[in-house]
């Protein structure tokens, strides 16, 4: 089996398994995506949903976040971790797309690696989730996930596992491929004890324990 017929199988299994493919990041506008996704890193989904809660209740317009002491984002974030640096990505993100992009988060790459703290990762949630665009999201669990099944070989950098998986994957279903990749590392693929035995990849899986 090749690696394209692998990614095609693949594909089609996580369809059938988790037929709703979505963030698991609470928002209602565009830019709230970007800032849950940035208060992510080294947090968990559920701790983030958590705190926007409050803090998308208490800035609920991209002038509050821009106009607001550090101090006050701060308090409101503190248990997502690295606050300080995630607060000040937070407010100098809202002046700059309230300034350089009409208060609309942009719809292109380079754009989107213009704005403070932002990184591949998550312009690619963003051109998916928000523009339907195609868009390979490479977190933890897409890298893990795709070394043991194969479709990359021993390779942790993300960038080289996005470009990877953009050669495999059917563009259309690449951002939702990668939403079924998270469930499924959650859910059975898991880091430490992967629930080989109840797994729906296992007729293609080559880490599969024989």
């Amino acid at each position: 089996m090749t690696k394209k017929e692998r990614a095609v199988m693949v594909t089609g299994l996580l369809k059938e398994a988790y037929p709703d493919a979505l963030c698991a990041l609470h928002y209602t506008k565009d830019y709230e995506l970007l800032f849950a996704t940035r208060l992510s890193a080294q947090c968990t989904d559920v701790r983030v949903n958590i705190v926007t809660e409050e803090l998308f209740a208490r800035f609920p317009e991209l002038e509050d976040y821009a106009a607001a002491p550090i101090e006050e984002i701060e308090a409101v974030i503190k248990t997502c971790g690295l606050f300080h640096t995630k607060a000040r990505d937070l407010k100098a993100a809202a002046a700059m797309l309230l300034s350089d992009f009409g208060g609309r988060v942009p719809d292109k790459m380079e754009d989107l690696l213009k704005l403070p703290g932002i990184g591949r990762k998550t312009a690619n949630l963003i051109l998916g989730d928000i523009y339907g665009q195609p868009a390979v999201v490479t977190d933890t669990h897409c890298i893990r996930l795709s070394n043991r099944l194969g479709l990359v070989k021993n390779e942790k950098d993300p960038l080289k596992v996005e470009m990877a998986l953009r050669k495999l994957l059917d563009p259309a279903e690449s951002s939702d491929f990668c939403h079924r990749l998270v469930h499924h590392g959650r859910e059975v693929c898991t880091a430490r004890a992967p629930k080989c035995a109840n797994c729906c990849l296992a007729v293609c899986c080559p880490s599969f324990p024989l």
